[in-house]
Order: structure tokens, then C-alpha cells, then sequence
């Protein structure tokens, strides 16, 4: 299952070599930390298709949206609630969607509605590099998703492993003052390294979708 990201387009090639582009646009691979993550049963990745991803997507969803509304329902005193998400195939059907703006995966957009209608702040921590964060700041924005903040890889970040980048960016949430009740993304890179109350994976397929 090979798929061109569409917002690969739109970065300037004349900007950075050939070989930089790739090393930029894709992520590194995922570190041998398991995560803690709710999980549900999958097709097998040979019979991965956008309705089976879908239904994968949706029963993770409907585990974590109980969950989230008894959680944001009560409060500690003077918390700030956030979430924290991953963008490809998580918040946006990167591998699925040929177009820019890349679709909502609309069984997390609904969640992310939820909570943010509930004043749940969203934190987007990606493995994508800066040169693209506008046109992913837009994107998100333009399908639906609020966008409290984005964090994207500098030229540093690109040579640290994804999981501990990812670390480290939800501490630099909770030393903002928020307390992290749930962390979404599909990969073990999203979700190890503990900073979030309640983790829930999305399906991959052995690594198929990034």
C-alpha cells in the first residue's frame, strides 16, 4: 500500500535537495517502546481498504468519546484540559485523501469537535518538518480541527527518534499548564513516553499507513 502524501506537493524543492525532501517528509522509524495504547481488532493489512480503515477508526472513537465526556465532565480545580493528536491518518486521511486540503478522518474530527466544543484544547505534535506548517496549520483549520497548537520538527528535530521528539513535546504542553486526558495517534511513536492520561491507537497495519 504505497501512497503519495498530497502535502508533499507543496513543498519547494528548490529549496532543499532531493535527498533532504525525503528525509523530511517521512518519519523515522517507529521505536521499540510499546505503548499503552487501547487498541481494537483489525482486518488483516493485505485487506486494508478506506471502508475497513474507517470501521477500524470508528470503534477506536467510540472508546475514547466515553471516556473524554466523563472525563472533561469533571474537572480538577483549575485545570486546563488538552489532547494532544497525531496529524497523518490520525486527524487527516493523508494516505487515503489525494487532494490538498487532505479530508478529516471523521470519526477523530468528531471527537476533536467534541472536546474542543467543550473547551478541550487540541494540540497537534507531528512528525511532519516546519517547512510545511502553514499549509498544515490551514488544513487542519479548514476541515474543522481547532488548532491551539502545532508542533512541527525544526532542521534539530530531524535527527532525534520520533517517540522521544513526541515526549517531549507533550511535556513542554503540561509545562504550559494543561493536563494531557488523552493522546490519539496511530503509531507506537505517537503514543509511548507516558504525558497523557488515557492513550488510544488508531489502526496502522503493521506499518502500512504512516
Amino acid at each position: 500500500m504505497t501512497r503519495r502524501r498530497p502535502w508533499a506537493r507543496h513543498i519547494a524543492v528548490s529549496t532543499v535537495s532531493a535527498a533532504a525532501l525525503v528525509a523530511l517528509a517521512v518519519p523515522a522509524e517507529a521505536a521499540t517502546t510499546t505503548a499503552s495504547a487501547t487498541t481494537t481488532a483489525t482486518a488483516a493489512a493485505e485487506d486494508v481498504d478506506y471502508a475497513t480503515w474507517q470501521t477500524d477508526c470508528q470503534a477506536v472513537m467510540d472508546q475514547a468519546l466515553p471516556y473524554l465526556k466523563t472525563r472533561i465532565a469533571a474537572p480538577r480545580p483549575g485545570e486546563k484540559q488538552a489532547i494532544v493528536l497525531d496529524i497523518d491518518n490520525t486527524t487527516l486521511e493523508t494516505d487515503f485523501g489525494f487532494s490538498y486540503p487532505s479530508p478529516a478522518n471523521k470519526p477523530v474530527l468528531a471527537v476533536a469537535q467534541y472536546a474542543q466544543e467543550h473547551g478541550v484544547s487540541l494540540f497537534f505534535v507531528t512528525a511532519r518538518p516546519g517547512i510545511i506548517a502553514s499549509v498544515t496549520d490551514y488544513n487542519l483549520k479548514h476541515v474543522g480541527y481547532q488548532v491551539n497548537g502545532l508542533y512541527v520538527r525544526n532542521f534539530i528535530d530531524l535527527f532525534k527518534d520520533v517517540a522521544a521528539y513526541k515526549t517531549a513535546k507533550r511535556v513542554d504542553i503540561e509545562n504550559k499548564g494543561y493536563t494531557i486526558i488523552a493522546n490519539i495517534g496511530n503509531s507506537a511513536t505517537d503514543l509511548s513516553g507516558g504525558h497523557a492520561e488515557k492513550t488510544f491507537k488508531l489502526p496502522d497495519y503493521d506499518g502500512q499507513l504512516s
